[in-house]
């Protein structure tokens, strides 16, 4: 829907257009809509509104939000709503919105101008009961984000992605209830940064740090296990750690079960193979590498090629997981190079008559260009040979097989060197 014009238009005047019966004349199943009696004093909508419970009004052009008692009346129901994209710049407006919803779960107010908004700290009581809260693109300082989580008992999941976050502010009253963070495409670089949500979220569960080239983990792992005791999940997707020693001391948080890490200049010398493998055997605990869930194959395998990688790094160079795996494993050889390409030529036995030829032969070429190449061999002409295959390690009782199709190509017979042709002329 487009915003006209203006000032912008109230949460109402977009609901009564969206989900006016002309527009949205069907509900969609038991208890996704309500209807209002028509006697309701004062309401442009007619008889009802077809409400669902998931409300969806991004891009829509609302600033205000208009009568509050018609918001009481036809969002009773409402659990998710989506105001991303709009014009609200006031913490007024979005509280009278959001107050007269009581069964708010979900608030998504990502792209909204309230860089400069004042909260007042009933604004912020208007959202107690809501336990995911949706900042992107919004660049609100910290101190507004704290007020939230203050008069937030019940938030669990936090978005504050593109907000230009440089730095962290500590809040002075932790929020014990946040279990997730999602604070991607800042600007966040130090890990003293980093830690301070420690602090601040103490029950935190899943950190989503991707895109803010985070450096390096500088912490010792008594900080790390006392300021991320719960945390099981982080994402450091496009950071900028580049050594190995960030990467063990994510073994210091007690309860890391998955990790994300790609496009990290750790890992760009390293192949696929390479980076998954290195990876998998450094962190013991991680069951969830990059979205794909570790088995206990996998870690075996991995770690057996951690201990082959290593194996000529000279002491100085040889991680502190090495010694460990070679105490699991002992000091295991190299891996036998085998080499699996096809075969190109064989040294066969060319018997015709009471001759006996050793012949080298290509085996891509075919059962007919092979007669040409025998033609100066056996002196027959191609047209006047046919040809038997003799397997130097079979003795079947059914003698040599005859190579009688002109297409099939020598390396499907499986011919090795010490193999025979027979070569026989065909009778007139």
């Amino acid at each position: 829907m487009e915003a006209p014009e203006g000032e912008g238009r109230t949460f109402m005047q977009v609901i009564s257009e969206k989900y006016s019966p002309e527009n949205f004349p069907y509900r969609r199943g038991p208890g996704m809509g309500v209807v209002v009696p028509s006697g309701h004093q004062g309401s442009p909508m007619k008889d009802r509104l077809n409400l669902p419970s998931v409300l969806v009004l991004n891009g829509c052009g609302i600033s205000h939000a208009g009568d509050q008692g018609e918001i009481a009346a036809f969002c009773a129901h409402v659990v998710e709503l989506d105001l991303s994209h709009n014009k609200l710049q006031d913490w007024h407006e979005i509280s009278k919105i959001v107050m007269n919803i009581p069964n708010l779960d979900f608030l998504n107010l990502s792209s909204n101008p309230l860089s400069d908004a004042v909260l007042e700290s009933y604004c912020a009581e208007a959202l107690s009961r809501v336990r995911r809260l949706v900042l992107n693109n919004t660049q609100i300082p910290w101190d507004v984000v704290h007020a939230f989580t203050r008069e937030m008992p019940e938030l669990e999941e936090l978005f504050l992605c593109l907000n230009e976050y440089s730095t962290v502010t500590v809040s002075a009253t932790p929020c014990p209830s946040l279990r997730l963070l999602h604070i991607t495409d800042n600007n966040l670089q130090d890990w003293s940064e980093v830690r301070k949500f420690g602090t601040m979220f103490p029950s935190l569960d899943t950190l989503v740090l991707a895109n803010n080239n985070v450096n390096s983990i500088h912490d010792s792992e008594d900080n790390l296990r006392r300021l991320f005791p719960n945390l099981r999940s982080i994402n450091l997707h496009n950071s900028g750690l580049s050594q190995w020693e960030d990467i063990e001391k994510l073994n210091f948080l007690p309860k890391l079960e998955e990790v994300r890490l790609q496009g990290i200049p750790l890992l760009q010398p390293y192949t696929n193979t390479e980076r998954r493998s290195l990876m998998i055997a450094q962190l013991p605990s991680v069951g969830c590498l990059n979205g794909s869930i570790v088995t206990d194959g996998e870690r075996e395998d991995a770690e057996r090629f951690f201990i082959r990688y290593y194996r000529d790094h000279s002491e100085e160079e040889l991680p502190n997981r090495y010694h460990y795996l070679v105490t699991k494993y002992g000091k295991l050889a190299p891996l036998a190079e085998i080499d699996l390409r096809p075969r190109c030529h064989a040294v066969v036995a060319v018997h015709c008559e009471d001759r006996v030829e050793q012949v080298s032969i290509r085996l891509d070429q075919t059962v007919a260009e092979l007669k040409k190449q025998l033609k100066t061999v056996v002196r027959l002409s191609a047209s006047n040979m046919r040809l038997y295959y003799i397997d130097k390690d079979m003795h079947s009782a059914f003698g040599p097989e005859e190579m009688k199709y002109s297409t099939r190509a020598l390396h499907s017979y499986s011919i090795r060197d010490g193999d025979g042709i027979l070569v026989v002329p065909k009778t007139k």
